[in-house]
C-alpha cells in the first residue's frame, strides 16, 4: 500500500501530520469561487440576489461551515443568522454558486488509510437572510477518497472534487433548479500523486491540479457537453517541491502554483487552445512557506498565504509575461497558520482563514498597487481549525 506520511512541508501536510499522529491543526486548499447552472447559459444568474455577498469557511475541527455577510463598503464580516451550519465529518473544500447553492467536500479522513467514502454536503441559500438549508438528496456521494478541494466550473453546469487518497478528480453535473449533483460518466479521472487543490480557467475550458507527492501539475480539457476530463498533451507538467495551491488569473493567460517545500511560486503561461503549460521567464518566484494562492478578478495581482510565516504575500502580475513582482509592503501580517485566501468579485477585499488562530483576516485591496490594509474589526471569529474559504456573489 502506498505510504502517505513522507512529506514534511508545513503548509500542505498538516492533515497528513494528523494522519500520522502529529498535530491536529489542519491547513487546506483555497477554493476559487465559480459559477455553474444546468443546461442553459449562466451569465443572467450572476446578479439575481442584488448586492449581497457572502464568505464561507469550512471548519474541519468543529465539523461545520461558517457563513458571513460582507459589508459592501467596509469589507467587514457579519455572521449569517444560525451560522455555523453543520456538515459531515471533516469538511474541507468549499465552493459557491451565485449565492444560490453552497457545496462542501467532506471526508479527508483522520488517517491516510481511511476507507470511508467522501461526500459533498449541499445547501440552498436563503436569498433574504443567507441562511443555509440542507439540499434535498444531500449529502451526495463522492466517487473518490479523501475529498480535499472543490470548485464549480466558471461557465458550465459542472463541479469537481479532488481526492487526495485515491489520486483522482470526481466530476458532477449541477441541476440549475435544485442544485443537485449527478456524477459525470467516466468519473473519477486520474491525477498524479496526492492532489490537494484544483483550479479552473475563467473560460471553463481547462482544469489544473497540483500533485503534492509527484511534484507536478495535471492539466485537463473539459468536455463542454458532458463535463468529462481529458489530459492535456504533455501533462503532467513539472512544478517545484510539494506543489500545494493553484490559481488562474482572470484573463486565463497564466497559472500560479505554490511550492510548499521549495518556498516558491511557479508561474506558467497557458496555451489558449490546448491548455498546455510553459514556465514564465524567471519562474519560480520566491515566497516563504507558501500554502494557497488566489488572483484578483481584475487580473493585476496574486495573493499567497505563507503558513509558516503567518503572512500573506502580494505580487503584481506583468500582463504580457506573467512575471510576478512583490507589492510594496509585502508580505502582510495575517493570523496564525494562514492557509486559504479568496478575493471578492469586485477585487475590493481579500479574506484569509487562519487555521491556527480560528479566525478570518479581512483586508481592503488598494486598486492601484494591490497592497493590503486590514479591515476594521479584523480578524473575525471562525470555527475550530478553519481550512478553506470562498466568496460568493453578487
Amino acid at each position: 500500500m502506498k505510504q502517505r506520511c513522507n512529506l514534511v512541508g508545513v503548509s500542505v501536510t498538516a492533515a497528513l501530520l494528523a494522519a500520522c499522529g502529529g498535530p491536529s491543526n489542519l491547513v487546506a486548499p483555497s477554493t476559487p469561487t465559480g459559477a455553474a447552472g444546468s443546461q442553459a447559459p449562466l451569465a443572467h444568474r450572476a446578479h439575481r440576489l442584488g448586492a449581497l455577498e457572502y464568505v464561507y469557511v469550512t471548519n474541519a475541527g468543529s465539523n461545520n461551515v461558517s457563513a458571513y455577510v460582507v459589508n459592501a463598503t467596509s469589507g467587514a464580516l457579519t455572521p449569517v443568522r444560525r451560522s455555523p451550519f453543520r456538515t459531515r465529518a471533516t469538511p474541507w473544500g468549499v465552493a459557491a454558486l451565485f449565492g444560490e447553492f453552497v457545496y462542501v467536500a467532506n471526508g479527508i479522513g483522520t488517517n491516510q488509510y481511511e476507507r470511508r467514502r467522501s461526500t459533498v454536503t449541499a445547501y440552498n441559500v436563503n436569498a433574504r437572510s443567507g441562511v443555509l438549508t440542507r439540499m434535498a438528496g444531500s449529502p451526495f456521494a463522492d466517487t473518490g477518497r479523501g475529498a480535499a478541494d472543490m470548485i464549480v466550473d466558471p461557465t458550465r453546469p459542472f463541479a469537481y472534487v479532488v481526492d487526495i487518497y485515491s489520486d483522482d478528480v470526481s466530476a458532477y453535473t449541477i441541476n440549475a433548479t435544485t442544485g443537485a449533483l449527478t456524477p459525470v460518466a467516466g468519473s473519477p479521472f486520474s491525477t498524479g500523486g496526492e492532489p490537494e487543490t484544483i483550479a479552473a480557467d475563467p473560460t471553463g475550458k481547462f482544469i489544473y491540479v497540483p500533485n503534492t507527492e509527484s511534484n507536478d501539475v495535471s492539466a485537463y480539457t473539459i468536455d463542454p457537453n458532458s463535463g468529462a476530463l481529458t489530459q492535456v498533451s504533455g501533462s503532467p507538467f513539472r512544478a517545484g517541491t510539494t506543489p500545494a495551491g493553484a490559481a488562474v488569473d482572470s484573463t486565463g493567460k497564466f497559472l500560479y502554483v505554490t511550492n510548499a517545500n521549495s518556498n516558491s511560486v511557479s508561474a506558467y503561461t497557458i496555451h489558449p487552445k490546448s491548455g498546455a503549460l510553459t514556465p514564465v521567464p524567471g519562474s519560480p518566484f520566491s515566497s516563504p512557506s507558501p500554502s494557497r494562492v488566489a488572483t484578483d478578478p481584475m487580473g493585476g495581482f496574486v495573493y499567497v498565504t505563507n503558513a509558516g510565516a503567518n503572512t500573506v504575500s502580494a505580487y503584481a502580475i506583468d500582463s504580457s509575461s506573467g512575471v510576478l513582482t512583490p507589492v510594496a509592503g509585502s508580505p502582510f501580517a495575517a493570523g496564525t497558520t494562514p492557509s486559504s485566501v479568496a478575493v471578492d468579485a469586485a477585487g475590493k477585499f481579500a479574506y484569509v482563514e487562519n487555521n491556527g488562530s480560528n479566525n478570518v483576516s479581512a483586508y481592503s485591496i488598494d486598486p492601484t498597487d494591490g497592497a493590503l490594509t486590514p479591515v476594521a474589526g479584523s480578524p473575525f471569529a471562525a470555527g475550530t481549525a478553519p481550512v478553506a474559504i470562498a466568496v460568493s456573489g453578487p
